[in-house]
């Protein structure tokens, strides 16, 4: 399963990028709004440090015109960009048109199968199926994950089915267990996924061990 960080914090994308196992980012307005920088030159910032990820970056325009237009033109900005558009009547049309000219769409704001399988007619790259906002109205937002990747592998739509919304590590553990091509998430929730308090235990025993028993791995300088 791919991970991808969601954020408009460049410096939160340069350190998952260090650690060497994030496959791209996703962005939307919101976020970009709340890191208080240019839209296009986060982008572009975010683009240059994960080259070979894919980076999404939406549309803010409301018809198929305004969003076809928007699109086009972030797209032209660097190849590793995927435009994100919302998944309305409009956003359908445009998807179809922008897909047709080789213009890879990451669908957002999907919340139901019944969407899913029109945002993969449409020849959505992405899907991106919201969990946290679905489990925030007594919904199962897994539910709507295996459904779709149900969906997808039983008509062999190219399209990825990417999990967003996610609070916590055990909606990326769910994903993968469900077969999701990609989860996103905060940068929080990333970092969370390296912690287990058996791994510092077990960390903090080796090391008083190894002090203990006045081991090192150099051998010493002899002047």
């Amino acid at each position: 399963m791919k991970l991808f960080v969601d954020t408009g914090q460049v410096e939160e994308v340069q350190q998952a990028a260090e650690w060497g196992i994030i496959d791209g980012v996703t962005t939307n307005p919101s976020l970009i709004a709340k890191a208080g920088r240019d839209f296009k030159e986060t982008v572009l910032a975010i683009c240059r440090l994960v080259p070979s990820g894919a980076v999404s970056a939406e549309v803010v325009g409301t018809t198929t015109d305004q969003m076809l237009r928007e699109a086009r033109e972030i797209a032209s900005w660097a190849p590793n960009i995927v435009v994100k558009i919302p998944m309305t009547p409009a956003g359908i049309q445009a998807t179809r048109v922008l897909t047709q000219e080789g213009i890879r769409v990451n669908m957002t704001l999907v919340f139901s199968p019944a969407q899913a399988l029109l945002a993969a007619k449409a020849g959505a790259s992405f899907i991106s199926v919201f969990v946290g906002r679905v489990d925030d109205v007594a919904g199962e937002g897994m539910r709507t994950i295996e459904e779709v990747v149900h969906m997808v592998e039983n008509y062999g739509f190219p399209s990825e089915v990417l999990v967003a919304s996610i609070r916590h590590p055990m909606h990326v553990v769910e994903a993968m267990r469900l077969g999701a091509h990609i989860a996103t998430m905060p940068f929080k929730v990333l970092e969370q996924l390296f912690h287990h308090p058996l791994t510092d235990i077990g960390l903090q025993r080796f090391l008083e061990d190894w002090n203990r028993a006045g081991l090192q791995i150099f051998e010493p300088v002899r002047v």
